[in-house]
């Protein structure tokens, strides 16, 4: 493995991994999990201060093992039963007992829940007491990173070796990705190497038959496959649109098996990776391409997400179901210029899908990502493409792209606040 290499699989192990529940009340949990151990004893209240996205994203989803939705039984839940080791999968281990005991603490008022005067997209702070004892804990910028710990007001910065790790400050963007790279890396680089992104089949594809097997959220994906003859068509834009939409429906509905996630979501994660799967279930693909595929699929949405952020007005799954066109044209044999119409198609399409929260409806919006990722994979497969003439894209890739993350870090800002406002004047 080159030094090049191994940075690139750096970045992949950094992105994609199992997250269980909506990652960011699953961050509020991690974080109220990690205070709650350096207080070392049941907390009795929970202080939770959180960014405008986190809330946003905590509002309506799902919380795993629950029949509850929101900011506050997860933080209840870190705090009683959760386990930071365990990093987006904090409450794996939370058993009927601790749902109750949860419940009750948010029922006799002893969780709040605040806006945080910050400036970042990605916060979370909570603090949990216990008569005069005091302990906090501070996420920014990634899910799962903890960038500060403090106990009875003496603060412990991890950077200074609070426990011993230190969290990284590189970014998606400084690894200074490109297109070209990420086809030249999949075709290259040597199997053994990357056949660990196979998790994501074996955790997405569960997920995706407990959606079709149980009762979740609106059954969207339920809904397509038993309506496969009658109006959608046996078909493999019908299966693939079903399937992730189900793993889309289970997840947001609070079932308790964990999704592979990409770039700190888990839906992002289902949407980048099922209509890759499906399609090598349906045309019996063997796992060094369905592999390789998946590995294209990932880096181009982490690649796309690195402009912009974790959090933003635009749906994230506009970013996955792009990643995923082109895996499906990788598995089609497609040419790099072919990746390149891709994205271009995809972006000349649905870009400007707003996301207005985590809920069990973010199953239709990935329905309509997986639709809009293979027309744009046939088009780019038989030579057409969106041209450099038409609205944000431009004809070099790398530049399409940044335009589209200006608009959706920048450019949709106020769309953002205005989203935040309408949900919670509801």
């Amino acid at each position: 493995m080159t030094e090049r290499e191994s940075e690139i699989i750096e970045l992949l192990h950094k992105e994609v991994k199992p997250a269980l529940g909506c990652t960011e009340p699953i961050a509020v949990a991690l974080a109220a999990a990690k205070a709650s151990e350096i207080l070392d004893a049941p907390a009795a209240e929970v202080a939770v201060e959180v960014s405008g996205n986190i809330l946003k994203n905590g509002m309506g989803v799902g919380i795993p093992g629950t029949d509850m939705i929101g900011l506050n039984i997860a933080a209840a839940l870190g705090a009683i039963c959760g386990k930071s080791v365990y990093g987006l999968e904090v409450l794996k281990d939370l058993t009927p007992d601790d749902v109750e005991k949860a419940k009750k603490m948010v029922a006799e008022n002893m969780v709040s829940i605040s806006l945080a005067n910050t400036s970042k997209l990605l916060y979370v702070k909570v603090t949990v007491r216990n008569r005069n004892d005091e302990a906090w804990t501070v996420i920014e910028d990634d899910h799962d990173k903890i960038v500060e710990t403090g106990h009875n007001g003496e603060i412990c910065n991890l950077r200074n070796g609070c426990d011993g790790k230190a969290p990284t400050d590189k970014s998606t963007l400084d690894y200074k990705l490109t297109v070209k790279e990420i086809y030249s890396f999949t075709k290259s680089v040597a199997y053994d190497d990357i056949k660990f992104i196979l998790g994501d089949r074996d955790l997405n594809l569960a997920l995706a038959r407990e959606g079709l097997e149980g009762s979740y959220g609106l059954g969207v994906g339920k809904a397509i496959r038993e309506n496969q003859h009658e109006i959608f068509g046996d078909d493999f834009m019908s299966f693939a649109m079903g399937m992730t939409a189900a793993a889309s429906d289970a997840r947001m509905a609070g079932c308790k098996l964990p999704a592979m996630s990409n770039s700190g979501s888990g839906n992002q994660g289902i949407t980048v990776s099922m209509p890759v799967i499906t399609y090598a279930i349906k045309y019996d693909v063997d796992d060094e391409r369905l592999a390789r595929a998946l590995i294209l699929s990932n880096l181009v949405a982490i690649h796309i997400k690195g402009y912009l952020g974790k959090l933003s007005a635009l749906c994230g799954c506009v970013i996955a179901s792009t990643g995923s066109a082109c895996g499906i044209v990788y598995l089609q044999g497609g040419s790099y210029d072919q990746i390149c119409a891709t994205i271009k198609n995809m972006i000349g399409n649905i870009t400007g899908m707003v996301c207005d929260g985590a809920k069990v409806g973010c199953a239709m919006k990935v329905a309509s990502g997986v639709s809009c990722a293979i027309q744009s994979a046939v088009l780019a497969l038989r030579g057409k493409c969106v041209c450099e003439t038409d609205g944000i894209i431009d004809k070099d890739i790398e530049k399409t792209i940044r335009n589209l993350g200006e608009i959706g870090s920048f450019g949709m800002k106020t769309t953002d606040q205005l989203i935040q406002r309408i949900m919670v004047c509801k």
